[in-house]
């Protein structure tokens, strides 16, 4: 079984970005990352996505919409984290 495709969109400077990706970075998962700092069709693509999200980071785990940092940080403390990555 494939792992599924982690996706995070961010913005050049955003502290809650660099935090989301080192909690992804130090659990060894690669993650594509999208920069919406100018806009353009990635941030269109993440409103799409992620309806009403105003903010960043936004993170996406196959599918499903995880939310932002701290909604990453309390799954991973909730020990719900590692299974989703797993698939």
């Amino acid at each position: 079984m494939a792992l599924p495709r982690v996706e995070i969109y961010t913005k050049w400077g955003c502290g809650y970005c660099s935090r989301a990706k080192a909690l992804l970075s130090a659990k060894g998962v690669a993650f594509e990352e999208h920069d919406v700092s100018m806009g353009g069709p990635k941030k269109a693509e993440m409103l799409t996505r992620a309806p009403g999200a105003m903010t960043v980071p936004q993170i996406f785990i196959g599918d499903r919409g995880i939310g932002g940092s701290d909604d990453l940080a309390a799954l991973d403390r909730a020990g719900k984290l590692d299974a989703l990555l797993a698939g």
